[in-house]
């Protein structure tokens, strides 16, 4: 099952804002320590601790439920390389991510609903599954009937923005999937060595 708890206190047990949106990076900034009545004494963690709060936070910022995450890592494991970044690429060639990435999206949690709500197609079919893993040559469209919505009002005026390995047009409402994600397009606030030591221990 997903987290539905307050989500606040989520991003200040982990320290990091982990829904993308303002108010919780200014909830962060006012209020530093742990959350409950001990939180500002009890902040030194155990290897273990700084283990699965890695692990839960990338679990949060991509929208997973345990399971998935843990068959994200199997498949990661699964793969030739480097398993801590096999799970990046992984989570990174979500289809809600790439929705997120391509500035769809305020938020990955908003992408996740766009695509539920089967906004988008792919390769020319519609689609409403965010975990699709997209692949070079794929193509992502707006439904034209959705365009008109407020969610996608202010698309216009956006600057064009596309990382090298996908084509984004927001005048098209449409992405085009060049390559793989490489390192450096990867989330740099997650450290995957410490999911991949949590799941091996």
């Amino acid at each position: 099952m997903r987290y539905t708890g307050p989500k606040a206190k989520l991003c200040r047990r982990l320290g990091v804002n982990l829904f993308g949106t303002d108010k919780y990076t200014k909830i962060l900034r006012k209020r530093q320590s742990k959350p409950g009545m001990h939180g500002a004494k009890f902040s030194k963690k155990s290897e273990y601790g700084r283990q699965l709060d890695e692990k839960q936070k990338a679990r949060f910022t991509f929208g997973l439920s345990e399971r998935q995450m843990s068959n994200c890592f199997k498949k990661a494991v699964a793969q030739e390389g480097d398993t801590g970044q096999n799970l990046l690429g992984l989570l990174e060639k979500r289809l809600d991510n790439v929705i997120y990435v391509s500035q769809f999206a305020v938020t990955r949690m908003q992408a996740r609903q766009m695509v539920s709500h089967g906004h988008f197609t792919l390769n020319g079919r519609r689609v409403d599954i965010p975990s699709i893993a997209i692949r070079p040559g794929d193509k992502i469209q707006l439904i034209p009937k959705f365009a008109k919505s407020p969610l996608y009002n202010d698309l216009d005026k956006l600057k064009d923005y596309s990382p090298k390995w996908l084509t984004v047009d927001l005048k098209k409402l449409s992405v085009e999937v060049l390559a793989l994600p490489e390192t450096d397009d990867l989330e740099k606030s997650i450290n995957s060595q410490l999911i991949v030591e949590f799941y091996s221990r």
